[in-house]
């Protein structure tokens, strides 16, 4: 989306957010106000729906909340009593609460349907439901028997049920990576390359032996429609919005520094 794509853009308003807050803690007495802000709060919400793919509760929200009042008040308290000297705890806490800030700024105005629909439109291929998979299969152990293959070949024209399986006997609509998760990749992909019909083929070797295929399903990748999977776009979108406003955040920074390195003997030494 072009706005959020705008480095100037970025540049001016995260500087004007980052010397009110400067100012605002340059006082010599440390405020003892903690102000949990609707953006801190969107923040925290956004983070737990990314990583848990699903929004907080209002319990579990309430809890984040808290742990950030906890964490801001014992922050302030060991600045009273000079502990943030020279420490790299609190070194790299005061660069994460500037990355938040920047991150706030960028995603201060929701984002509206017309947007989210044309980061979707940008991104579709993000979305695309992979090629699915359906079969059910006869087990033959490679512990238990003398030759498991020559066993499950032989089944191909016998009702031998095989031996006892840990996992499922039938899957459906699975894809290739959910199968090589289960079975292995190299059993994933010759079972992929199978032709649909109901007779018996194989057989193929998993990581655990040996198996008959009976496969019966091949769902082809489809990429599904906004409205099914807007939830998730819009959680998408927020993180792109910050993770291009802390780029060129960083990058407007960076060319403010004159930089210099080792040379390279140094490295090697």
């Amino acid at each position: 989306m072009k706005y959020f794509k705008d480095p100037l853009v970025a540049f001016l308003i995260a500087g004007i957010g980052i010397f009110v807050l400067a100012g605002y803690f340059s006082e010599d007495e440390i405020p003892y106000q903690v102000q949990v802000r609707d953006a801190d709060i969107s923040r925290m919400n956004d983070q737990w729906s990314m990583q848990m793919r699903r929004p907080p509760t209002e319990r579990e929200l309430a809890g984040l909340v808290e742990q950030f009042v906890k964490e801001e008040i014992y922050y302030r308290e060991a600045q009273r009593m000079g502990l943030d000297a020279n420490d790299t705890i609190v070194r790299r806490r005061m660069v994460q609460k500037l990355t938040f800030l920047t991150e706030d700024i960028a995603t201060a105005t929701p984002f509206d349907k017309a947007a989210l629909q044309a980061f979707y439109a940008e991104n579709q291929e993000d979305y695309r439901v992979p090629e699915r998979f359906s079969f059910h299969h006869r087990y033959f152990s490679s512990d238990r028997r003398e030759n498991a293959r020559e066993d499950a070949n032989a089944a191909l024209a016998t009702d031998d049920k095989g031996d006892p399986f840990m996992l499922q006997r039938e899957y459906v609509a699975r894809s290739e990576r959910e199968i090589g998760d289960l079975f292995g990749r190299s059993f994933a992909e010759a079972l992929t390359s199978l032709a649909t019909q109901e007779e018996a083929q194989g057989p193929i070797e998993s990581a655990y032996g040996w198996h008959t295929i009976n496969f019966t399903g091949r769902t082809a990748s489809v990429i599904p429609a906004f409205a099914e999977v807007s939830d998730r776009v819009a959680i998408d979108a927020q993180q792109a919005a910050r993770q291009a406003a802390n780029e060129a955040y960083y990058e407007d920074l960076k060319s403010r520094y004159t930089i210099s390195y080792p040379s390279a003997n140094d490295l090697n030494e």
